[in-house]
């Protein structure tokens, strides 16, 4: 990704210039993270600069958006006055600018995500624009000469590393099989019809709703706009090679960064994670034509890559794209040698004994310059590969189904440049976890020595400071009761009557003596000594809350500070009351103004908030005064507990920290001491009163001390940023506390600045002053009011934690060596916890304030973050404890975490404790300067460790607020976060955006951030998240609720405006790609099964014998004679006339036709002289019947078997969608090459309709024929086939792939199908059983039409389409008939399980009754779905459906019929198999439960003369138990083969006469295109064998190969139904080599980006796949065919072609 342009430039400066001119309530709301940006906003402004402007440009620094009166004189000086001091001038600079001007004009912007065009999102009001954060961003921060640097021992030169240039050679993409484009199957009114959808002259027939996608520009390649450079230079090290060693001295930076100015530039135009550019069409197809183009692909094999290749292979050493430099051919690496030395030689002259081969030993520089263009046109490969979306070799779309714009998406949308995957990686968790925390050889590591715990100066206690806090109250409210204590301003600014000691000393008793003595039944105390209470003020009633703090503890209770709750759902509500609950508090003290505004319920009663246990609320107002001789309770133990303050981790969890009274005393007095207060001192505080600085300032050690504190509510801070200083202005203060983000507010607050005067301020308290970006508000604040009177030495950062209180703080009024100091260190080595100095200028710099020395009394140590605590060296970077008498004591309730934190002690190297003594540790992560001064570099639970390396989210937020955010989103309303996905910690970002902020202007800054964050910090944000304004979960102080944010973020209901994810550049530890050893062959695989004692796959049903069919029949002649099914029927129809053979029942469980033997054979007989007298069709002509499921489809079967024609079955159009369903029907008549059509007047009149005529010419049918008006005739004489082999009807199916093929059935296969399944099912003339299943295809028509007068059974005929009308007929009716063997689609039962789960109990009333059924068999051609099947039986167990009898069959194209659950086989086998063992075709067997693994079901049992073998589909060798293999199939019933297949009329032998290569060569099989796998199990078959389970996983032809891993749709897809509640039905396919998932969202239009990172996070952590494409779309755009069985191959198709109408797509590159 390029970085910002010159006009990216001047737009930051035009920011800058404009957040001057914001007035202080206009810019109230800025996030302390958001101040001062200005330093790397400067640093990315001169790495442009030196690209993009001349030397003299650079004169004007960015500087902080303040205030009008900052001066840039600091910048100045840090340049040595010069504009372009730093930068020298270079040879080529104009001749490159002039080139990189002319790329800028090409400049692209990103569009990466398609919205509809009426996609409503709710506008929200306005934000609030004094939204703020606890943090402070980085400012324009230079160093002056009487500035510390800490400098440390640099790390050893390492070697240059020079990238060799390699070329691969082309690969075109395989074919893909031929396919039907519009094919559809379709079902009754509530069925889900396929996406395509056209009219005849083209155009789009779909719904008004239209992708936007077609008005967006798209870009050029990411070279093909790439300019040369004429000079080539010499490579230089990468960055991942330099980043590892110490910085330079400023001469060696200097002496790099001219090395670098002749580096050839990125183009602009090169595209990352989905940036695209406004270019014209006709000019980017030109252009696409000339140059080519390069796709980047994510295997490291050679199976799944993508078919554009690059020019160059990638580096062995894993790198990113901001770490990558210009590196030049061979030639001309050798052309440039000269130039190599040469700059050996200006090094070595220059540094003198430093070793000249070793330039990463320079300080790492930031690679802006990285970009492999080349020179040379011609090795770049082809478009030309890509240009065909199925294959086609030839440059061009050829698929005239792909629309414009998705051909151009592939020819444009590339992956970027990403770290290839590292070596000898296998699919296991362990390695999984090790991958992701690689470590790196040439990272930093520390050299110094051991660094010694630091101890702080003694505590001197000064003479008549009182002994405790209560003492202290007693003192002043009785001997000076008029001196004030508390001071605060009202809403209006205006100041309310003071507080004085002798009021804040009468009030603390009022409250003690109520607490003790005024709570409860008289007699029955409720609160005793001990007891914990929660105070519950806002942030505008100090002088309550310290009134009640000192009354909890002049009466021995213990306090537990907390913040109000506004709403019953407030952010961390639930946390809060957890906390209260472990307390066991049960009383809240409260004011009545508070009490007041609390949410009541309509009663008037106090809410209930979420998780809070129940709480009696008591006013503190209006209490009654103690007796006089009441005295507060005696001294209790110094080591009780004194207050419980609140401390809430990186997890939102709330714990509460328990401070004992001897710890608040001795921190009281080290602050005392550290501060030097002394009675009667002004303090202003701006903090929150409640916890932490504020409290322990303000509310402990002013009361210590006797000094008077003014409190500015939170609330005036907005309307007006500067009232604290005309506060201290107006008492003269002497004190103040605040935090940096009221230092940056007091900037923008110009206008007041005039009145400000502070040279009564001796100490300006920085609470967050351990924050490493809060130098730079620090130093602004300083540079501005120092003419106002503040003095340098009273600005004092200090260092805190819940845990451990305060830990340093900068002494005030100190000055001279050793006071302060700073140190501007390599972010890129702190994130490997190394101390490395950097040179000021670097853009991966980070300059750190010291927060001064630590308390008096107070010893710290640095100890390891990670793993056992051993103390760290001098160089490195760790956990900041310490040893005093003044931290908390323990977690309240949380005894385990409480000895990790609390009773921790440090190890010396050899693993022995340091000191008996126990240390605290802080949390925060920093190391000891010289002169025992604290630095700190971060947080424990700010801290993100990725890939190894451990990143700050406050370095982030820095980084993200120096990218333009002044337009795009609000400066206080980011978060940043990291979840773990694969094994690794991804990072987050989510943001607040304006809302005149346009979607290209958000992706076009999204792209810049993610630009920048992987320049500066080499590491690549997993997602970026921008929310509508004011819809970020906030605290109560204004500031976001990280841990809220980070929860609605992994639940999927942060409801995001735009999302942008980029897995594909931060996701490096995916799995090792699959191998493919060509050199191990089918017959030594055999072998080995034989030699390992594997099994060989194969199993054989029971055997066929020969069926007499009860007709008495003694001889062969009559036997062969029944092996036409027309022969049967009359013989039926002669001896059981009126025996009933089908009833056809409606939606009202009514019977409404039945067809005996005779009738059914008279019918037939008048069909047939129908088709005589009218057809005269000639003998093998094709028969087209279009039948609503019925009897009339069953007689016209038999009439056309009559005069021998072939009926080819199909299903008539639906009339609420004719466009999309009769060209369907219009096709298989067109390739079943019907002579005629056999129909009824309703369908008849429906295919000559207006309407119809619309779609298809009316004309074009064949003779249709009406079987509503017969003649009542017989036929003279009844055909019959010479042979049984020939042809007996055509079986016309849809694949789930999209393929259209004709089976031919023989009379012969036909016969013995039924007689199998006689067999298996037992099914007789005295059986009953019940069909609810389409009777067009596959072993639905066969049970339909044919099985019923083979066996004389009697069928109940139920049509799918009223199961949809009354889903409990089907079940109604098999209780009814008492039926035994009953058959449905998964369509069905899926109807039955959700819509009869609440009418059980009616059922049962009803006397439903399961029990008589002994199988339920679901007829599909797939893999099982047990969670349905489960469901099934489940819900209606309790009416007598045995969980045994649930079962499923399976069969295919090639056979109708291989399994079927048998009246006397054993129960269903379910197995669980690991998912990464499949993908690799093998078969593992765990236990339940067990990670990776799914559920399998057999498909039924093998039908009696069935012989199946599993084999594998390539090389066609035998394979054994453990291999997943094709499923081949040897049986009398198979099908004859193909009548025609649309596009290949040749795979006859390939499917119906393939033979093994090893083992048996002699036997023929049909190839079923399932994968699968056979099991022996302990059941004992009907023949005393062990049964032989068959278990099909899925199709071939669906697979999905990616990294030479074979993937099955069904278990992807069910991981991501299982990602999201709103997702309702999910399917996916590959494009070009990306997965593409289609998901439904039920819910609103505003959930659907929700569901963008869902979707990804599952697919990745249970697959190991990023998803390339995730297309949100409306419920029943999935194309779902009358099995249930899910159209992907259409899906993708009208994906293709732009017909989807996506609620959203967003493409993950």
């Amino acid at each position: 990704m390029p970085m910002p342009s010159k006009r990216t430039s001047a737009m930051m400066v035009a920011n800058a210039a404009a957040a001057a001119a914001v007035s202080p309530k206009a810019a109230a709301g800025k996030d302390s993270v958001g101040v001062n940006v200005a330093r790397r906003q400067q640093q990315l402004q001169q790495q442009n600069s030196m690209l993009l402007s001349d030397s003299s440009s650079d004169d004007d620094s960015i500087l902080n958006e303040s205030s009008s009166t900052a001066s840039d004189s600091r910048g100045r000086q840090g340049r040595g006055g010069g504009g372009g001091g730093n930068y020298p001038n270079y040879q080529n600079h104009h001749h490159y600018q002039q080139q990189l001007m002319q790329q800028q004009q090409q400049q692209q912007h990103p569009q990466q995500l398609i919205r509809r065009h009426n996609f409503a999102m709710e506008q929200q009001s306005m934000p609030n624009s004094s939204d703020t954060s606890t943090h402070s961003s980085p400012a324009h921060e230079r160093n002056n000469g009487n500035n510390y640097h800490y400098r440390n021992v640099q790390q050893p030169p390492q070697p240059v590393m020079v990238p060799s240039s390699q070329q691969l050679q082309q690969q075109q993409q395989p074919a893909l099989p031929p396919r039907i484009i519009g094919i559809h199957e379709h079902g009754g009114a509530g069925s889900r019809n396929s996406v395509v959808s056209q009219t005849p002259d083209g155009k789009h027939a779909g719904g008004g709703r239209r992708s936007q996608i077609q008005s967006q520009p798209l870009p050029l390649p990411p070279s093909a706009s790439s300019s040369k450079v004429s000079t080539p230079l010499p490579p230089l090290p990468t960055a991942a090679q330099s980043s590892a060693v110490a910085a330079p001295s400023v001469s060696q930076s200097a002496l790099l960064k001219q090395y670098q100015m002749n580096l050839p530039s990125p183009s602009v135009n090169q595209r990352v994670n989905g940036a695209q550019s406004h270019h014209s069409h006709h000019s980017q197809l030109q252009q696409l034509q000339h140059s080519g183009g390069v796709e980047y692909s994510n295997s490291a094999a050679g199976a799944g890559v993508a078919a554009a290749l690059l020019p160059e292979l990638p580096p062995d050493r894993p790198e990113r794209i901001s770490s990558r430099l210009s590196t030049a051919t061979a030639s001309a690496a050798d052309s440039n040698s000269a130039a190599v030395n040469h700059l050996a030689d200006i090094l070595q002259g220059a540094l003198g004994p430093l070793n000249v081969t070793a330039p990463s030993a320079l300080s790492p520089q930031p690679d802006v310059l990285s970009n492999n263009n080349n020179n040379n046109s011609a090795e770049l490969a082809s478009l030309g590969d890509l240009d065909s979306l199925d294959g086609d070799s030839k440059g061009g779309t050829t698929n005239r189904k792909v629309s414009t714009k998705i051909q151009q998406l592939l020819n444009t949308l590339k992956r970027p440049k990403r770290r290839p995957l590292p070596e000898f990686y296998i699919d296991d968790e362990t390695d999984l976890e090790i991958a992701a925390n690689q470590v790196d050889p040439t990272a930093p590591k520390p050299e110094g020595n051991t660094m010694l715990p630091s101890i702080g100066e003694q505590l001197m206690v000064p003479a008549g400071l009182p002994k405790s806090l209560e003492a202290a109250l007693q003192r002043y409210g009785t001997s000076t009761f008029k001196a004030p204590a508390a001071t605060v301003l009202d809403t209006n600014g205006k100041i309310c009557p003071q507080l004085t000691y002798g009021k804040l000393y009468n009030r603390s008793r009022k409250i003690a003596y109520s607490l003790l003595n005024k709570i409860g039944v008289k007699g029955e105390l409720s609160i005793r000594t001990g007891d914990r209470l929660a105070l519950v003020f806002p942030n505008s009633d100090p002088i309550g809350f310290l009134c009640a703090f000192y009354g909890c503890l002049t009466a021995g209770v213990i306090p537990v500070p907390i913040e109000v709750p506004l709403t019953r759902r407030d952010a961390g509500s639930q946390q809060i009351g957890f906390l209260l609950g472990s307390c066991n508090v049960s009383y809240a003290l409260t004011s009545e103004a508070c009490f007041k505004g609390l949410p009541k319920t309509a009663t008037g009663e106090i809410h209930t908030f979420k998780g809070w246990p129940k709480i009696n609320w008591l006013i503190t107002d209006h209490l009654t005064k103690p007796a006089k001789e009441w005295q507060p309770p005696a001294r209790i133990s110094e080591e009780s507990p004194a207050y419980i303050e609140y401390a809430t981790d990186k997890d939102g969890a709330v714990k509460g920290v328990s401070i004992s009274r001897n710890a608040m005393i001795s921190h009281s007095r080290a602050l005392t001491g550290a501060c030097s207060y002394s009675e009667g001192e002004v303090m202003v505080c701006v903090l929150d009163f409640k916890r932490e600085v504020g409290l322990w300032h303000a509310i402990q050690a002013s009361i210590l001390n006797g000094m008077h504190v003014i409190f500015i509510p939170y609330a005036l801070m907005k309307i007006n940023p500067a009232l604290w200083m005309l506060m201290i202005t107006k008492f003269k203060a002497s004190i103040a506390i605040c935090k940096s983000r009221d230092l940056h507010w007091g900037l923008l607050a110009s206008k007041d600045h005039k009145d400000i005067n502070l040279s009564s301020l001796r100490m300006l308290l920085v609470a967050d002053g351990s924050n490493p970006w809060s130098l730079s508000s620090c130093d602004q604040f300083f540079s501005v009011f120092h003419s106002r009177g503040l003095r340098v030495e009273a600005m004092c950062p200090c260092a805190t934690s819940p845990e451990a209180l305060t830990i340093s703080i900068r002494r005030p009024g100190r000055t001279g060596a050793g006071a302060t100091g700073r140190g501007v260190l390599s972010m890129s080595a702190l994130s490997y916890g190394v101390i490395r100095v950097d040179s000021e200028n670097s853009l991966t710099s980070l300059t750190l304030q010291d927060c001064g020395h630590v308390l008096p009394g107070t010893i710290a140590a640095v100890v390891k973050l990670n793993g056992t605590p051993h103390l760290c060296k001098t160089d490195e970077v760790g956990e900041i404890c310490l040893s005093t008498s003044s931290a908390g004591s323990c977690y309240w309730g949380l005894q385990g975490l409480t000895n990790n934190i609390f009773r921790m002690q440090p190890l010396n190297a050899d693993g022995r404790p340091f000191s008996e003594q126990t240390f605290v540790r802080t949390g925060l992560l920093g190391f000891m300067g010289p002169g025992a001064l604290v630095f700190v570099c971060g947080t424990r639970d700010g801290v993100m460790q990725v890939s190894g390396r451990k990143h700050n989210t406050d370095d982030l937020i820095a980084t993200v607020l120096a990218v333009e955010p002044m337009k795009f989103v609000y400066r206080g309303r980011i978060a940043i976060f990291s979840i773990k996905v694969l094994r690794d910690e991804r990072i987050i970002v989510v943001a607040e955006q304006r809302p005149d902020c346009t979607e290209d202007e958000s992706f076009q800054w999204m792209s810049r951030v993610i630009q920048a964050v992987d320049s500066i910090h080499q590491i690549g944000i997993y997602c970026l998240a921008l929310v509508p304004p004011n819809c970020l979960p906030k605290t109560p102080l204004g500031g976001i609720h990280l841990s809220e944010v980070r929860r609605r973020f992994g639940e999927g209901s942060l409801h995001p405006a735009n999302v942008l994810m980029c897995p594909h550049t931060c996701v490096t530890n995916l799995p090792k790609p699959r191998e493919v050893h060509s050199d191990v062959g089918p017959a030594s695989v055999m072998v080995g099964n034989i030699v390992q004692g594997v099994r060989l796959a194969i199993a054989q049903g029971r055997d066929i014998g020969v069926d007499d069919m009860g007709s008495g029949a003694e001889t062969a002649g009559e036997a062969r004679r029944h092996q036409f099914i027309t022969e049967i029927l009359k013989w039926r129809a002669v001896n059981s006339p009126d025996h009933v053979l089908f009833s056809l029942l409606n939606a009202k469980n009514l019977e409404v036709a039945s067809l005996s033997c005779s009738q059914l054979y008279k019918r037939a007989e008048r069909i047939a002289c129908l088709l005589t007298e009218r057809g005269k069709p000639n003998t093998g002509d094709h028969v087209a019947l279009i039948y609503s499921p019925g009897i009339d489809l069953i007689a016209a079967f038999y009439g056309c078997l009559m005069v021998g024609v072939v009926p080819v079955t199909i299903r008539p159009p639906h009339p609420a969608n004719l466009l999309t369903t009769l060209p369907t029907v219009r096709m298989i008549v067109n390739v079943s090459k019907a002579a005629f059509i056999l129909s009824t007047g309703p369908v008849i009149k429906l295919l000559k309709s207006k309407e119809a005529s619309g779609v298809v010419e009316i004309k074009s049918w064949p003779t249709t024929l009406d079987t509503d008006d017969l003649p009542k005739r017989k036929l003279a004489n009844a055909y019959r086939a010479p042979t049984a082999e020939l042809m007996a009807y055509l079986d016309f199916s849809v694949s789930t792939t999209g393929m259209l093929a004709g089976i031919k059935v023989s009379h012969a296969g036909l016969t013995s199908l039924c007689r199998s399944m006689k067999i298996a099912c037992e099914l007789y003339a005295s059986r009953k059983i019940a069909l609810c299943l389409d009777p067009y295809c596959g072993l639905g028509f066969v049970l339909w039409c044919i099985s019923s007068v083979y066996s004389g059974h009697q069928t109940i005929l139920i049509p799918p389409s009223e199961v949809e009308a009354n889903p409990a007929v089907w079940l109604n009716a098999v209780s009814q008939y008492q039926v035994r063997d009953t058959f449905c689609s998964y369509g069905v039962m899926e109807l039955c399980t959700k819509g009869l789960g609440s009418s059980i109990q009616q059922m049962k009333t009803r006397g439903v009754n399961l029990g008589c059924v002994r199988t339920c068999v679901v007829v599909a051609e797939e893999r099982p779905r047990v969670a349905l099947t489960s469901s099934f039986a489940k819900v209606f167990q309790s009416l007598g459906l045995s969980a045994r009898a649930v079962s499923t069959s399976f069969g295919c194209r090639v056979n109708t019929a291989l399994c079927l659950q048998g009246a006397s086989s054993p129960d269903p086998t379910t197995v669980f198999v690991d998912t990464r063992a499949l993908r690799n075709d093998r078969v593992t067997l765990v236990e339940r439960g067990a990670p990776h693994s799914i559920c399998l079901m057999e498909s039924g049992k093998l039908l009696p003369g069935t012989r199946v073998i599993i084999a594998n589909p390539d090389t066609k060798g035998h394979c054994g138990d453990s291999n997943l293999g094709e499923i081949w199939v040897q049986s009398p019933h198979n099908s004859s083969g193909f009548f025609a297949v649309f596009g290949d009329d040749n795979l006859h032998n390939e499917h119906f006469n393939a033979r093994l290569s090893t083992g048996d060569t002699s036997q023929t099989y049909a190839r079923t295109g399932y994968l699968g796998f056979l099991r022996r199990t302990e059941s004992v078959q009907a023949d005393g064998e062990l049964h032989d389970a068959i278990f099909v996983v899925g199709s071939l032809d669906e697979t999905i190969m990616l990294r030479g891993l074979r993937y099955h749709p069904i278990d992807i897809e069910n991981s991501v139904m299982r990602s999201h509640k709103k997702i309702s039905e999910c399917a996916v396919f590959t494009w070009s080599n990306l997965l593409v998932v289609v998901v439904e969202l039920d819910g609103n239009e505003n959930e659907a980006l929700d569901l963008v990172p869902m979707v990804t996070n599952v697919v990745l952590e249970e697959h190991h796949i990023i998803v390339g494409v995730v297309v949100v779309v409306d419920p029943g755009v999935v194309p779902i065919n009358s099995r249930g069985e899910k159209q992907r191959m259409h899906l993708r198709d009208g994906f293709l072609a732009d017909q989807l109408d996506p609620i959203y797509v967003a493409y993950n590159m």
